[in-house]
């Protein structure tokens, strides 16, 4: 370590790291295509949920304005970190600069932590608009939600900087990155100091999430499960059982990833560099793609709202055809 060459804040600005966690793959550019084709769809999928909720006036409502916070998470969630793979297997440029890596590793971070939060957000109103029916409207507003979202990108914002200053402020000896992509783990890996206390910090951020929200998350939904037992109407049921098992299956494809590491760790099964990194691609890629496809498929007005535009579109190349 002593005879690698440091450098500090100042001298940062010239310093590139080299993205080599793919180096030792043999079907790189497979890989990356459908690292490719996961990326587009999630851009596609996302960006129809803000344009169907966004242009449509009825679907302006404190559900649909969460759904569009959580697409907008997405997005940003999964560019920050599939731009820089795509970029490595397909265009093979490994270099990227010290203040891209980092700010990618900032909106990267932000991401993850804003994307819990989302979920949680959301378990919240099913939970209020499920138990408490006939005041769901007087207290979740459409101002209340976007004033919860505010609050919860200024935390991020605030959370996620306290963590990037930290990796910012440490010296960097070794221009590797033997990760997929910047991250938090990868730039204190790449950094001159030992790496446990660094991590130590972030465990304790991340025992909120973990520790605190899920399983909070997880008990409003056996709330919500009990509560729809008691539903005497069959449609009422049938609504509130598709929604819930819809969010559902957004949390479980957000968390399982994260959770599926802890288990592994605590029973003593050493993670190796390839796992950390195929279960870094899961959790950033599978759960952007999942979101959009659940809330187009699975919600009755977003779905009407879809099946509607298509319709239009075909019923005008017909008339058009007939003229």
């Amino acid at each position: 370590m002593g005879t690698l060459k440091q450098f500090n804040f100042t001298e940062a600005s010239n310093y590139s790291f080299i993205i080599t966690g793919f180096d030792h793959l043999q079907n790189q550019k497979l890989l990356g295509f459908l690292i490719l084709i996961t990326y587009m769809l999630i851009l596609i999928g996302n960006g129809i949920n803000l344009c169907i909720i966004s242009t449509n006036r009825h679907l302006q409502k404190p559900m649909y304005i969460l759904i569009c916070n959580l697409a907008v998470v997405d997005i940003m969630f999964s560019s920050t970190c599939s731009t820089t793979m795509i970029s490595v297997l397909l265009a093979k440029i490994k270099t990227v600069s010290y203040y891209s890596c980092i700010s990618r590793t900032y909106f990267y971070h932000l991401g993850d932590f804003t994307e819990c939060m989302a979920l949680t957000l959301m378990a919240i109103d099913r939970l209020i608009a499920i138990r408490l029916p006939l005041r769901y409207h007087s207290i979740v507003t459409n101002s209340r939600t976007f004033l919860f979202i505010f609050v919860t990108w200024l935390a991020g914002f605030a959370v996620i900087g306290f963590v990037i200053s930290i990796a910012d402020s440490v010296p960097y000896c070794q221009p590797v990155i033997r990760y997929v992509f910047c991250n938090y783990a990868s730039m204190i890996r790449a950094a001159c100091v030992n790496p446990e206390p660094y991590f130590f910090i972030t465990a304790i951020i991340s025992l909120g999430p973990i520790c605190g929200q899920f399983p909070f998350i997880l008990c409003t939904y056996a709330v919500l499960a009990y509560s729809v037992t008691k539903l005497s109407n069959n449609s009422s049921r049938k609504q509130m059982i598709s929604t819930c098992s819809s969010h559902l299956i957004v949390l479980l494809s957000y968390y399982a990833p994260k959770l599926v590491s802890i288990l592994l760790t605590r029973i003593g099964v050493e993670l190796n560099l390839t796992d950390r990194n195929a279960i870094f691609i899961v959790a950033s890629l599978v759960s952007p793609l999942i979101n959009p496809t659940i809330y187009c498929t699975r919600t009755k007005e977003i779905r009407k709202r879809l099946a509607d535009v298509f319709l239009h579109k075909k019923n005008s190349t017909k008339s058009n055809q007939i003229k």
